[in-house]
């Protein structure tokens, strides 16, 4: 056997080893419950409190009720008080845990001294930060935002520092007690370059290289830090789309996640969000940023959000007739 034949032999061997730790790795995903079990005290166990962002609607609300039902006091967070006034009360009569709510706008500047001071002396074993923005619910250029500055401050303000003041501010008494639970809620698109959402995109790039780069650093100290990325999920950001095999409610998106969280530093959230992003990462690029793609992409959104201004409207009237 000549050097060159067993060059390629040896080559061979390697990638079809490769690839079968890529399957193996894979097929642990659908599997979450064997692979990585969870105790019934698990969550409990990180701490009496677990903190969520963004919780008056769609996946934080998910994740406050979720943790709520695993036993866990929560803290919600959002900028509308009247509605976490009554996601706080749904929480206490249907799980009956108690929940604590704080009122931030998280595009805004210095409000984290405040939110500091109202955590104090809480036990907080997890944290999710699920807060952020859109510039635009239709997909644009980054140069056709009608407020190009505020859309860059209100991205970088929410989605950005919002995940790395957070974490300061939890984390420290985290390593102190040696445990404890951070799920960092990134997107599906920001797993390429993503043309039309390119702030947004970019954004969520920053919470799984962060989330990714804390694990690396507190992973002996007992800290699980995690990138959530999901996909469709129906929610008003994504114009509260039907449900079906690939865009799920926000409930059954937290239930599949929370099976996720000692699966690495970067999940999916779900076996079909896992099969969307191979399928994204597979398509060429020149593909992803044909015009005819493009042009697609913004036409679904603009019938999206139509449907879904209709159905919020037809709601809100069907409202006021049933109270006269």
């Amino acid at each position: 056997m000549d050097s060159m034949e067993l060059f390629f032999i040896s080559l061979g061997t390697a990638v079809v080893i490769y690839y079968g730790v890529k399957l193996l790795l894979f097929s642990r995903m659908l599997f979450p419950k064997l692979w990585f079990p969870l105790s019934k005290s698990f969550f409990t166990s990180m701490g009496e409190w677990a903190v969520v962002t963004g919780a008056s609607e769609g996946i934080g609300r998910a994740y406050a009720f979720a943790l709520a039902e695993l036993g866990m006091n929560v803290v919600i967070m959002s900028r509308t008080k009247e509605t976490l006034d009554q996601v706080a009360k749904e929480i206490g009569e249907t799980t009956g845990r108690t929940a604590k709510v704080i009122v931030a706008d998280f595009t805004k500047e210095n409000i984290f001294s405040d939110i500091e001071d109202q955590l104090k002396d809480l036990n907080i074993g997890v944290l999710v930060n699920n807060v952020g923005i859109l510039p635009t619910y239709i997909p644009s250029k980054f140069l056709e935002f009608a407020d190009l500055d505020k859309a860059i401050r209100n991205v970088i303000n929410c989605n950005v520092k919002t995940v790395a003041k957070m974490c300061k501010i939890i984390l420290p008494d985290m390593t102190k007690r040696g445990k404890g639970l951070i799920v960092n809620v990134s997107s599906g698109i920001a797993s390429v370059p993503f043309p039309l959402y390119t702030l947004y995109a970019a954004s969520k790039v920053f919470v799984e290289r962060f989330s990714q780069g804390l694990q690396a650093e507190y992973k002996d100290k007992g800290i699980i830090i995690q990138a959530v990325a999901p996909f469709g999920v129906s929610t008003r950001m994504a114009g509260f789309q039907k449900t079906n095999k690939v865009t799920l409610s926000p409930e059954d998106f937290v239930k599949n996640s929370l099976q996720y969280v000692r699966a690495g530093d970067k999940t999916y959230g779900s076996i079909c969000h896992i099969v969307q992003g191979w399928v994204l990462q597979s398509v060429p690029l020149r593909v992803l940023y044909s015009e005819h793609v493009l042009q697609g992409l913004q036409d679904f959104v603009k019938k999206t959000q139509r449907t879904s201004d209709s159905a919020s409207r037809a709601a809100v009237e069907n409202g006021s007739r049933s109270r006269t």
